[in-house]
């Protein structure tokens, strides 16, 4: 049995196609991982999922139960913890805590061994209103509201948006712990370099899987050659790149340009171009392509497609 199974799903908002005829499946004890922008559609999919809204065509099951007909069940069995900090802002930590347990029937001591890790953290904190707590705190205590009842599937969207990062890294530590317990865990975020850290990630864009395999072999799967190109004037460089008649793709990557080039191009033509052009302290060096190169390049080619 698939830990969640998605069948043609689609949604949309008025004349906005939020989702589109989707179809995966998560297998059990699995980080799975939704890659893309905002507006992409992870949320959408993730309240589907979670019971919280209806599709408008498709079939999706999470343990085997029907995400329509079999809701409550799946409350039971699922954790979800949105993208916006939704606990009692006015309650502690430990009456946040405390809440949720008795929402679902159980208490705090019963399943401590599953959130001791994360809670341990906070715990020094648990008078504190969960309101005055900063980004790296909340994200802790939301993440032990949603494993208080031991869910079977873990749904996290954009878990680590706006937290520093150390947090960001202890929290993906956490969720590697969890997968060991067993523990289905579906993770969506903009950042590229989560990805490598999922067993399976799905890019997303425009409510549309570009695809769906493992970090590695989306990684092996890039075409052709990729450089780093830097320069002083990085300020207008991108610009003068993109006017370079050899050029495949270019964009910003951190503190240099990511280019590819047509068959025509070569690095030393194009440090030659650069330099006609007024340009000192040109470097131009091969890399391996990241997870974000491979859906520059994929978004590039669906559009040309379209």
């Amino acid at each position: 049995m698939k830990a969640v199974s998605v069948r043609n799903i689609s949604k949309c908002y008025g004349k906005v196609q939020a989702l589109a005829n989707l179809n995966f499946d998560v297998e059990q004890g699995e980080i799975f991982g939704l890659i893309g922008p905002d507006g992409a559609g992870k949320t959408s999919l993730f309240r589907i999922l979670t019971t919280l809204m209806l599709a408008d065509s498709g079939t999706a099951t999470v343990e085997g139960l029907d995400v329509v007909r079999d809701y409550k069940e799946i409350r039971r069995i699922v954790g979800y913890m949105p993208g916006r900090f939704s606990l009692y802002q006015d309650l502690t930590v430990e009456e946040n805590l405390s809440f949720f347990a008795t929402v679902f029937h159980t208490t705090i001591e019963e399943n401590y061994h599953l959130i001791e890790d994360i809670y341990k953290q906070i715990e020094p904190f648990k008078t504190r209103r969960a309101g005055k707590l900063s980004g790296g705190m909340k994200q802790k205590l939301a993440l032990s509201c949603a494993l208080i009842h031991k869910p079977k599937v873990l749904f996290l969207d954009e878990p680590t948006t706006g937290v520093d990062p150390v947090s960001r890294k202890e929290f993906w530590e956490m969720l590697l712990k969890l997968k060991r317990q067993g523990i289905s865990i579906l993770v969506s975020t903009p950042y590229m370099d989560e990805a490598k850290l999922c067993d399976r990630i799905a890019l997303i864009q425009e409510g549309r899987f570009l695809k769906i395999d493992t970090p590695e072999n989306i990684v092996a799967g890039y075409t052709g050659t990729l450089w780093a190109v830097k320069a002083d004037k990085m300020h207008r460089l991108l610009w003068d790149l993109r006017e370079y008649p050899h050029m495949a793709s270019a964009f910003s990557f951190g503190d240099t340009y990511h280019v590819l080039l047509s068959e025509d191009g070569n690095p030393d033509d194009l440090k030659n171009y650069l330099t006609k052009s007024g340009y000192s302290d040109v470097e131009i060096e091969q890399i391996r392509p990241s997870v974000e190169d491979c859906f520059m390049s994929m978004l590039k080619n669906d559009k040309e497609e379209r």
